[in-house]
């Protein structure tokens, strides 16, 4: 057939793109108005006043509240349209169970496979920031979440894969 790639995978999608719709659960909360910016498949944390903010180097696996969704927004970065994020005191979707698509720059992710978020910068591996989802444990400087597994093996060249959140917080 014509057109036809044998031996081709297409990309995943980009991060925060929800990834299967049955099961899903997506909640709406104002950007804590202290918080870092938070970006597009990136861990959340929810407080107590009812709001998200960008989990951080001092967040534990209890406080992890979801995945942040991508949704149709302006982007706030002029150079790269692909950078779009959830300021402090704006609207947030958050995916609190389901599937999802998330970066993972470190490890390679295995289905049910555990899933860890950086807490701390690693100075030998410079392409993981903190707030990032990886396969595998850097003692110290990574911590375990619960509930939350590896959909599947697959990981494409963007370094995205699909991340599920078994249990809602």
């Amino acid at each position: 057939m014509p057109g036809r790639v044998i031996g081709t995978e297409l990309p995943l999608g980009y991060p925060g793109t929800i990834a299967r719709n049955p099961d899903n659960i997506i909640m709406n909360r104002l950007v804590k108005e202290d918080s870092a910016n938070v970006g597009y498949g990136k861990p959340v944390v929810l407080n107590g006043d009812n709001t998200y903010s960008a989990f951080g180097a001092d967040n534990t696996a209890a406080q992890f509240g979801g995945v942040a969704i991508r949704e149709v927004k302006m982007a706030t970065n002029y150079y790269n349209q692909n950078d779009v994020e959830y300021l402090p005191g704006q609207q947030c979707d958050v995916l609190e169970r389901g599937s999802i698509v998330v970066k993972c720059p470190k490890g390679t992710p295995t289905a049910g496979g555990k899933v860890y978020i950086r807490t701390a910068a690693n100075e030998t591996y410079p392409g993981s920031t903190v707030g990032d989802f990886e396969a595998e444990e850097d003692a110290g400087k990574t911590i375990a979440l619960t509930g939350v597994v590896w959909a599947t093996g697959r990981i494409d060249a963007d370094k995205c894969c699909e991340l599920l959140i078994k249990e809602r917080v």
